[in-house]
């Protein structure tokens, strides 16, 4: 593993930790060379994941995107990093363990809403209306009447 800081090729592992569920190896690292430390994060390369989208057009599954549109709706909530994670780490896990590699947008859409419901309802409901896309006030108010 090479060095982020100095790029020295080799580097020592300090410590390693597994997720709960054994999906991710955390692994600390030193590089003997400017004795920095930093930290990288194994994942099973799996097939790859494809995304219809609305318009029919496919693209492959990106977590980071997944994660974004997770933080924009939780903005300003009760909603910390490492949720957002365990958010993205499911729906991921969820999308694998099904019969096909290509998923639509709105199978994820409602995989990370429903998600978001139980955890924090602001975030639910702006994540709910960029996915839902209402169109007026009136479908938002329906929307926000169900949570209450």
């Amino acid at each position: 593993m090479k060095c982020p800081y100095c790029n020295h090729e080799n580097t020592e592992v300090l410590e390693t930790r597994d997720s709960e569920d054994l999906s991710v190896t955390r692994r600390r690292r030193t590089c003997p060379k400017c004795e920095k430390r930093f930290t990288t994060y194994e994942r099973i390369e799996t097939v790859p994941l494809t995304v219809i989208k609305k318009d029919e057009r496919r693209e492959t599954f990106d977590r980071e995107k997944l994660k974004r549109g997770i933080w924009r709706a939780s903005g300003k909530t009760t909603i910390k990093a490492d949720e957002v994670d365990r958010i993205v780490d499911e729906v991921e896990r969820e999308l694998i363990g099904g019969d096909t590699t290509e998923v639509g947008s709105k199978k994820i859409g409602e995989l990370v809403a429903k998600r978001l419901k139980k955890l924090d309802k602001v975030a639910y409901i702006r994540f709910a209306s960029v996915f839902r896309r209402f169109v007026d006030v009136e479908e938002f108010e329906k929307e926000v009447k169900k949570l209450l």
